[in-house]
């Protein structure tokens, strides 16, 4: 006993909306098809069957081909067959006039003829008679749901053994030895009525097979529309093609859910024809498609099947020059989603090619060789795609959008160097060149001298928004630095000329005449940049204000060193320092240089986007990490002046000297209507251990050895400029003297020199919690307090400035140290402090 099992019946979205409509044909079928419960059947073949049309019978003893079911179309009216071929695209067949009647739902039944039954009733039985003449044939069934009661059917052999269930929809049914079968139809319970129709074909006998000439292979082809019917249990094209051929399968289209198979010599299936995708024909011909829609309703649908593999009616498309490509450009328009357009390329050896596509660049292509195996696709191979060998190949361009598009094509070969631009050097001191792209599909080629083992960086920009896409190739085409390196530039392996290929990646309509800027530069022994010596604090940094994009810095000891770049306004501008050799030492602003020599600055050198002009005029500073010859100041400041200072350049680096001792803490002093500079604070070795954020929100530790250092520099302010500041040690016995603990307390008196008071309260004289209150009592401005323990850890505030305050803090045991900050103008504070568990006096 031998059964078919039914497919599977994955959703097909795309087809959903005619579902809609199944009610109202399906009740307008019914009073069509109305009549007594023996009407007899009328039947309507698919396909008249010839002698011509008809295979030799085979015995196969192989598994039947499976067809995937699709969600359910309506059912329309009968089709014809056409035995032509031919690559032109057909119009839909004429219904044709019945050709089988029998007297009853039941008796004979002959592949590609469908017969409607009217009306089934209760306990009805309608049996039909089918004969092979081939042995190991597959039956394709197709039997609609009808209207009331979806009836069932069961294939018998000729001696009454079960055989297979005919599904409703389409199904296949795989047979025995040649001869007669029957078919029983019947509903699932003795009760009900309904009414159906059913087809079959042979796929080793079809009733009629259409041939598919050579012509209709190829991409210049229309493809074959035609009419499945309803109620068609398939159509049946055949045809011959080398094996080993790639076809493109398109989507046939139509409505409901038209579906298919390919079978090779031997019957097996080799692909499905439904969705957009590729066949291998791996095994030998003949070949033949079976394509029905699954749920047997009318649909007209274009079968397409152009080859891949030695493709052909594809529009040649010549090598394009760099710069303007001229007439060599491609044309071509794909209407709707997944259409496939192509274009024939020639190759008389290995290159590398640059494909662009205009004006929408985000079209998916892709190439493949003669023999239909992809080389490479637009996401791989964004940039360049290598053709290994010389040949044919083709450029397959693919609609993924709902909307038709018409494009222009351009493919330069990277091993030729017509239309490249004059050389350039390498030098640093030359001005940018600026490339000029007149056409969406333009690439562009910049040819230079590199000797051996130097290492080359290209800058690109665009002069107006746009993404500029660059690389290099060496003498013969190959792109060369394709891999990863956490190094700048690349290195050419050999003696010669090389080229920077580059185009703009972006195109609009108004478009007519784009640039974009380019510099070749050589990183290793750079030549042309203006030379930077060591310079000192205290002064205007060594390297002045300047334009060229690098400096040559002459170092003459190993070791940290500062180094940083300011632009003419006073903004940091990030650099990146290299050897001789081009490769990465540092980046600013600590360097530790690793031999004395000349090293090489680079603005934003590891940023191949950017492009900075001869005429941008910007200052390096370059210094020994640790400080020399710098101002020594108080630690007292809350009594002693405090210390003024400038910048009188942009870049500037400032130190000063503190007297305090390793193990003590300082906090810096500021006027609150000041601004600060940037300050850090180094030891003797010159390690760095505090920063601004540490002097003015905490208290910071001096750790290492003594002489202790403050570094000053300043950004985005004007220059020159000014500052004061001062700094207190604010750890050991208390310095300062007594705030009272009375309601008067202590009057502060402010000024341009003395912006900062500092009182002491012994341990005796407070509680575990106080509360300070300050209030300005003449003057302008405003005041901020901070509260210390004996060990200068800073336990409350700093607090926001304000005119007066009242502020309460839990304090440790011991005495503690109060600061007061003002602004540096005139004015008189009052400030007290109480034991905050009482109430205020």
């Amino acid at each position: 006993m031998r059964t078919t099992l039914p497919t599977s019946r994955p959703n097909r979205p795309r087809r959903l909306p005619r579902l809609a409509i199944i009610a109202a044909l399906a009740t307008a079928m019914s009073s069509v098809l109305a009549g007594p419960a023996l009407a007899a059947p009328t039947a309507s073949p698919t396909a008249a069957a010839s002698p011509s049309q008809t295979a030799p019978a085979a015995t196969d003893t192989s598994a039947p081909p499976t067809f995937t079911a699709r969600p359910a179309p309506t059912a329309t009216p009968n089709r014809s067959d056409s035995t032509t071929s031919g690559s032109a695209t057909s119009a839909p067949s004429p219904q044709r006039t019945p050709t089988a009647q029998s007297a009853g739902c039941g008796g004979k039944l002959t592949f590609g003829v469908i017969v409607t039954c009217p009306s089934i009733v209760d306990e009805q039985e309608n049996v039909w008679k089918i004969t092979t003449r081939a042995d190991s044939d597959t039956l394709l069934t197709q039997l609609t749901r009808g209207t009331g009661t979806s009836v069932q059917a069961r294939v018998f052999d000729g001696s009454g053994e079960f055989v297979c269930h005919v599904l409703t929809d389409a199904g296949s049914c795989q047979l025995g030895a040649a001869g007669t079968y029957t078919i029983r139809v019947k509903l699932p319970y003795p009760t009900g009525t309904g009414d159906y129709t059913l087809a079959v074909e042979s796929t080793r006998r079809p009733s009629s097979c259409d041939r598919l000439s050579r012509d209709f292979f190829s991409f210049a082809s229309p493809g074959r529309t035609d009419t499945l019917p309803a109620g068609t249990a398939a159509h049946c094209y055949k045809f011959d093609q080398p094996v080993g051929s790639v076809l493109h399968l398109a989507d046939p289209g139509g409505a409901g859910d038209v579906q298919g198979d390919i079978l090779d010599g031997e019957f097996q299936p080799l692909c499905q024809v439904r969705y957009t995708t590729e066949c291998t024909l791996g095994r030998p011909g003949p070949y033949r498609l079976f394509l029905r829609e699954y749920y047997g309703g009318e649909s007209t649908y274009t079968l397409k099947l152009p080859r891949i593999s030695q493709a052909f009616g594809c529009p040649a498309l010549p090598l394009a020059p760099f710069g303007d490509p001229g007439t060599r450009v491609g044309t071509g328009t794909v209407a709707q989603q997944d259409d496939l357009a192509c274009h024939a390329l020639k190759t008389t050896a290995p290159t590398t090619v640059v494909v662009r596509l205009g004006p929408d660049q985000l079209l998916p292509w892709r190439i493949v060789n003669d023999a239909g195996q992809q080389v490479c696709e637009k996401y791989s191979a964004d940039r360049y795609c290598l053709l290994p060998a010389a040949g044919a190949y083709t450029l397959l361009v693919r609609n993924d959008s709902w909307n038709s598009i018409t494009y222009r094509v351009a493919v330069a070969a990277t091993s030729r160097n017509n239309g490249c631009a004059p050389a350039t050097g390498t030098s640093w001191d030359q001005p940018a060149l600026v490339t000029h792209q007149i056409s969406p599909v333009q690439t562009n080629c910049q040819p230079f001298r590199a000797e051996a083992g130097e290492r080359i960086i290209t800058y690109t920009a665009p002069e107006r928004y746009n993404e500029v896409a660059a690389w290099l190739v060496d003498p013969s085409g190959a792109v060369l630095c394709t891999e990863w390196s956490e190094q700048d530039g690349c290195v050419v392996p050999a003696t010669g000329t090389y080229r920077v290929i580059s185009y703009l990646r972006n195109w609009d309509a108004e478009s007519t005449d784009l640039t974009y800027k380019v510099q070749v530069r050589r990183l290793s022994d750079a030549v042309g940049c203006p030379i930077v010596g060591v310079g000192a604090y205290n002064a205007p940094p060594s390297g002045a204000l300047g334009g060229v994009r690098c400096r040559t810095l002459d170092v003459p000891t190993a070791g940290a060193h500062r180094v940083r770049a300011v632009s003419a306004d006073n903004y940091r501008q990030w650099a990146t320092v290299y050897d001789s050799a081009g490769v990465r030492v540092c980046t600013d602003i600590w360097c530790d240089i690793p031999a004395a020599g000349r090293y090489t600055l680079v603005l934003g050198g590891g940023a191949p986007n950017t492009v900075i002009d001869n005429d941008y005029q910007y200052a390096v500073a370059l210094l020994p990490w640790k400080p020399s010859g710098c101002t020594p100041v108080s630690d007292t400041g809350w009594q002693d002046a405090p210390h003024r200072g400038a910048f009188d350049a942009v870049g500037q680096y400032n130190c000063l000297q503190l007297p305090s001792p390793t193990g003590a803490r300082v906090v810096g002093l500021l006027a609150g209507d000041a601004s600060s500079p940037e300050v850090s604070v180094l030891n003797g070795n010159g390690e760095q251990v505090c920063d601004y954020f540490s002097l003015r929100q905490y208290s910071c530790e001096l750790t290492g050895e003594a002489p202790f250092s403050v570094v000053l520099t300043t950004d985005e302010e004007p220059i020159p400029a000014t500052y004061a500041l001062g700094f207190a040690r604010v750890d050991g016995p208390p310095a300062c003297p007594v705030l009272p603990a009375d309601a008067t307390g202590a009057t502060v008196t402010t000024g341009a020199d003395h912006f900062a008071a500092c009182f002491t309260i012994p341990a005796d004289q407070r509680a575990s919690r106080e509360s300070f209150t300050w209030t300005r009592t003449s003057g302008t401005g405003d005041a901020r307090l901070s509260v210390l323990d004996s060990q200068g850890i800073r336990y409350c505030g700093p607090t926001g400035y304000a005119v007066e305050r009242t502020i309460s803090c839990t304090l440790p045991a011991g005495p503690v140290t109060v600061l007061l900050e003002t602004d540096a103008v005139d004015a008189t504070y009052r400030l007290t402090h109480r034991d905050a568990s009482l109430p205020a006096g």
